[in-house]
């Protein structure tokens, strides 16, 4: 006769805890409003107190309004400090669980998907995007299996860095993709030209990586001053300027800053408020802040 172990018995309990605290699929994510990325950030380990801190930056960027959350295999323990995250913040019920599968041959993929959830702790994924077009053929096909068997909301694939956009294109025009996610900024901006208009008339939602070019953006401006037509935004800083660039963008793309500070992710997610700059405000940013 097999024997449940009291362990085993408060590990189910607490699972089942969870899966009712969390919603089995969040409502569809708003177009253009600020997410939160684990890269680096959130590649703590086991170190105890800076997993709470990344407990804390969750907890202030729900408390903020904030829903998207984006991680993948790919980013050390960052999954898994996530799913502390979701356990400690205590406010996570509008969670949007977006990850990657990242792993050579689509036979590997649904291990490591479940491995996935399972650190983060949730019932099922909102998104699962195909990580740097990582085998993306075989991949798409368990993506939209889930999707169809109601075990994920939607499906997406990756690019970094201004990579492999001819190849994301033809993705995009044969492929009926819910999401993509690209690198966009002030200061790279070629998915202008042809991605982002395509995922306009394809109705494909499109996520940010990278908003701040992974940091150098922010450090580049430190010290100078806002422009005075900052405030017509609202913005108070930088960081804030430069995501409402994003935007504004006509296809309504979603930036997903990381970061490692709580005040930060608040301040991230309030970019979504108030104005947002038109064309031509958009070439005052651009202007002001130069080439850098």
């Amino acid at each position: 006769m097999h024997t449940v172990s009291r362990r085993d018995l408060l590990t189910a309990a607490a699972a089942s805890a969870l899966a009712a605290a969390l919603p089995a699929t969040a409502a569809p994510l708003a177009r253009a409003t600020v997410g939160l990325g684990s890269w680096i950030t959130f590649n703590v380990g086991d170190d105890n107190a800076a997993r709470e801190s990344c407990a804390n930056v969750m907890r202030a960027f729900f408390a903020a309004g904030g829903r998207l959350i984006d991680s993948s295999p790919m980013y050390g323990s960052s999954q898994e400090v996530i799913g502390y995250g979701i356990k400690r913040a205590g406010n996570a019920k509008a969670l949007f669980a977006a990850t990657k599968v990242w792993i050579s041959g689509g036979a590997n993929g649904p291990a490591q998907i479940e491995e996935s959830r399972r650190l983060w702790g949730v019932p099922k994924f909102d998104l699962l995007q195909v990580h740097n077009l990582l085998s993306w053929e075989e991949h798409l096909r368990t993506l939209f299996a889930m999707k169809a068997q109601g075990k994920l909301g939607y499906v997406g694939v990756t690019t970094s860095h201004g990579r492999r956009h001819d190849e994301l294109e033809r993705i995009m025009r044969t492929q009926p993709l819910d999401y993509i996610q690209v690198t966009y900024n002030v200061a790279s901006r070629d998915v202008e030209s042809r991605i982002l208009p395509l995922a306009r008339e394809r109705n494909i939602a499109v996520i940010i990586n990278r908003p701040f070019e992974g940091g150098d953006l922010i450090d580049a401006l430190k010290g100078r001053p806002l422009p005075a037509f900052a405030a017509d935004l609202g913005t108070k800083s930088w960081a804030q300027l430069l995501l409402k660039f994003i935007l504004s963008h006509p296809a309504a793309p979603s930036p997903i800053p990381a970061t490692t500070r709580a005040d930060h992710a608040q301040e991230n997610v309030a970019a979504a408020n108030g104005p947002m700059p038109d064309a031509a405000m958009r070439a005052r940013i651009l202007s002001a802040v130069g080439d850098i």
